[in-house]
C-alpha cells in the first residue's frame, strides 16, 4: 500500500509505515509544502485505526534532507520571519515526531543537514549509510542552530562537541557521528533501507504500548529529577502491568516460548 502526501509518501511494510521525504529534485529541501505533507503522513501513520506499530523515516535519492528549502519563495501572504516559519511548520512536525505512539526509526540516506540533521536525529534508532553525513549547516547563512539541535545535540555528544559541529558549520561523517554516540548504525549504502526495516518490523512485533510508553520516559528524563523520573516510572509500569501485552510476555516466559505481542 501506498499513500501519497505532499512531497512525501507513505508505504506499508507489514505494520511498519514507511514514510519517505520525496523531493528528491533539492535533496528533499523542507518546504511548508513537505512539511504540511509530512506531518499528514505522520498523523496517519500514528492514527491506530491504520494499523501501524513502528515508523521509520528515510529520503527519496541520494540524501535524506539538505536542510530548508530556501529556494522556494514564501507563500503568498507570509512575513518572511525565520522564527515564525519555525513555529508555523516545523515545530509541529518535532512535536508530532516525539508524541507518536509507536517506536521511530530514521534511516540517514546522504545528506542530513540543518533541520534535515534534526529531523534525522528525532528517531529512536538512527541508522546512516556509510555515504551519510550531518551538518550544522546554519552559520553558512547566518541563521542560528534550531529543530531542537540545542538541545538534542549537547544531551547526545556534549557540550564542546555540540559548540564546535554548531560553530564551524563542517561535516560529520557517519562513522564519527558513531563514534561519537551521536546514531546507533552505520550501514553499507545498498543495505540501509532493508536493515531499517528490519529493525522497524522487530520493534513493531514488541510490546507497542510498553515501548511507547519507554519513549516517553527517555523524552522526560533529561528534565527531571532522580525523584521525579522513579515517579513516572511507576505511574508508567502501573499502566504497563495491566496490558494484555504484559499477560502473554507472562504467560510465554512461564511457558517457555517467544510471546505474540498484539500492541494491546
Amino acid at each position: 500500500m501506498r499513500k501519497d502526501f505532499d512531497r512525501v509518501y507513505l508505504t506499508a511494510r507489514g505494520n511498519v509505515a514507511v514514510i519517505t521525504l520525496n523531493h528528491p529534485e533539492v535533496i528533499n529541501a523542507i518546504s511548508p509544502r513537505m512539511a504540511r505533507g509530512l506531518l499528514e503522513a505522520l498523523c496517519f501513520a500514528n492514527d491506530k485505526a491504520n494499523g501501524f506499530r513502528a515508523a521509520l523515516l528515510t529520503g527519496e535519492g541520494r540524501g535524506f534532507s539538505s536542510g530548508a528549502n530556501l529556494a522556494e519563495p514564501p507563500e503568498s501572504g507570509e512575513v518572511p520571519d525565520a522564527g515564525l516559519y519555525l513555529d508555523k511548520y516545523y515545530h509541529p512536525l518535532l512535536f508530532a515526531m516525539r508524541d507518536l505512539e509507536m517506536p521511530f526509526v530514521t534511516a540517514v540516506n546522504g545528506a542530513a543537514a540543518g533541520i534535515g540533521m534534526s529531523f534525522a536525529l528525532m528517531g529512536d534508532v538512527v541508522l546512516a549509510s556509510r555515504s551519510a553525513f550531518f551538518q550544522q549547516a546554519f552559520p553558512r547563512i547566518g541563521l542560528v542552530p534550531d529543530g531542537g539541535s540545542t538541545w538534542i545535540l549537547p544531551r547526545l555528544i556534549g557540550l564542546a562537541r555540540a559548540r564546535e559541529l554548531s560553530l564551524l558549520a563542517e561535516r560529520l561523517p557517519a562513522e564519527t557521528a558513531l563514534a561519537w554516540g551521536l546514531i546507533n548504525r552505520v550501514c553499507d549504502d545498498e543495505a540501509l533501507l532493508d536493515e531499517a526495516i528490519a529493525l522497524a518490523t522487530r520493534l513493531a512485533e514488541g510490546p507497542t504500548l510498553a515501548l511507547t510508553a519507554t519513549r516517553r520516559l527517555f523524552w522526560a528524563s533529561p528534565e527531571h529529577s532522580f525523584e521525579a523520573q522513579l515517579e513516572m516510572e511507576k505511574r508508567e509500569q502501573s499502566r504497563a502491568g495491566k496490558t494484555e501485552d504484559f499477560r502473554e510476555g507472562i504467560i510465554a516466559f512461564l511457558k517457555k516460548r517467544r510471546p505474540q505481542f498484539r500492541g494491546q
